[in-house]
């Protein structure tokens, strides 16, 4: 035995998707080796537009990885469309917020947070290797606070370490 942790596998995620690709988004059909995914906190929220502004003004660098971002709102569909304007990437609408749950997106003071995701709920971003016939859970970053999200170059310091690593061991982080 190794002594490294399994990495488990990433749950399976297939919502509508109102952004660039096909629709319905699912992970297992993906072409990259590598998906980001950044779990929203609610379509208010002007930190994660700023994250996904960031994200997309570097799409290529992820392109040439072969990774994939994709930004995941606990919104309907109908109001996940008008959230960004032409995003280069997937925008995947998660009404019930249970495909961010399943990747352990928190929510903060009880039952008031579950009633507003603008309070309760937090950002997640999560490294999935989807080379594997099931893809992986390599990384999750579940951020405390609502500012609380990994940098661009910290998302991309992720994929090459998942590509040099052919998969590694599982990392949370939680700060």
């Amino acid at each position: 035995m190794s002594g490294r942790p399994a990495v488990p596998v990433a749950p399976e995620v297939t919502l509508p998707n109102v952004g660039a690709g096909s629709d319905p988004y699912v992970l297992r059909e993906t072409d990259a080796d590598v998906v980001v995914f950044l779990f929203q906190r609610d379509y208010y929220c002007t930190n994660c537009r700023a994250q996904v502004d960031d994200v997309a003004a570097r799409a290529d660098e992820f392109r040439e990885r072969g990774a994939a971002v994709v930004s995941v709102l606990p919104e309907p569909a109908d109001r996940a469309r008008g959230w960004v304007d032409d995003p280069p990437f997937p925008v995947l609408a998660d009404p019930e917020g249970s495909v961010g749950e399943s990747y352990g997106q928190r929510i903060r003071f009880g039952p008031v947070g579950r009633l507003h995701d603008l309070i309760g709920r937090m950002p997640v971003a999560a490294v999935v290797d989807a080379r594997p016939d099931e893809p992986r859970l390599v990384e999750s970053n579940r951020g405390t606070t609502p500012w609380d999200r990994p940098s661009v170059d910290d998302l991309l310091a992720s994929v090459d370490a998942v590509l040099t690593n052919d998969g590694g061991d599982e990392t949370e982080r939680d700060p």
